[in-house]
């Protein structure tokens, strides 16, 4: 009986001395979140087993403690999540840089419009398939609708001001269109943006004739990716202005 009990401590001990070393294995994993080659700010990581948890600074880095085998868990608004198991290679190198996806998000347009089946088309005023104009693109069409028209007008300078009109109206088309895309907090909390600096900064956006296509085409990945560098170049026009 007393060998047995003495067995049953040694066998006890053993596992109590095991359970120990698997607790004082934990490491600390530094790393780095980033979409392409921008760094990611607020991401969300989360160690599964301990569940320990932690955020992305302003530069994509975090800090996390971690054993060899424990799954990490990185999500954000707009992000697709990615899940990472450690291995022991992550644990030897100096920086764990972590890829992440930004969600594929289809823009909606918003129409505002009671009658949406009732068209000029469909009363009969104009054809179906002829080109629509807007109010600034139909008053250059006018100007230049026969050639004495287009040269008087070229001479006085009216066609150039009408072209400008024709901008101006693309430009605040586009504007409208990115007041819908993003909420004010998307500016201020993620860009870094100066809350009385964003229509500022919205129609410097505009300008950028990437920008402009990706708007356009409703590719909001392509928006968030190109916003995200705009709004570096903006804040140091805001510096330099300082």
């Amino acid at each position: 009986m007393r060998v047995n009990k003495i067995i049953s401590i040694i066998v006890f001990l053993f596992f109590v001395q095991i359970g120990f070393g698997q607790k004082t294995d934990l490491k600390l994993l530094v790393g780095r979140v980033q979409e392409q080659s921008t760094s990611l700010e607020g991401v969300n990581i989360i160690n599964n087993a301990t569940q320990a948890a932690t955020v992305s600074d302003s530069d994509g880095n975090f800090s996390i403690a971690v054993h060899e085998g424990d799954v990490l868990v990185f999500s954000a608004v707009n992000l697709e999540p990615v899940k990472r198991r450690i291995s022991a290679e992550d644990l030897t190198v100096s920086s764990l840089v972590i890829k992440m996806t930004a969600k594929e998000v289809e823009l909606k347009e918003v129409i505002v419009n009671e009658n949406a089946n009732i068209t000029a088309e469909n009363l009969g005023i104009i054809p179906y398939g002829q080109k629509k104009y807007t109010p600034a693109e139909r008053k250059l069409y006018t100007a230049n609708s026969t050639s004495v028209d287009k040269l008087l007008n070229a001479i006085s300078g009216r066609t150039a001001m009408l072209k400008k009109g024709v901008n101006v109206e693309k430009k605040e088309a586009l504007f409208r269109k990115l007041e819908y895309l993003f909420e004010e907090n998307y500016y201020t909390d993620r860009l870094k943006i100066p809350v009385d600096d964003i229509k500022g900064f919205q129609l410097f956006c505009v300008d950028d004739a990437d920008f402009a296509v990706s708007l356009n085409t409703k590719n909001k990945t392509m928006s968030m990716f190109l916003i995200t560098d705009l709004a570096r170049k903006y804040l140091t026009i805001l510096e330099n202005e300082k």
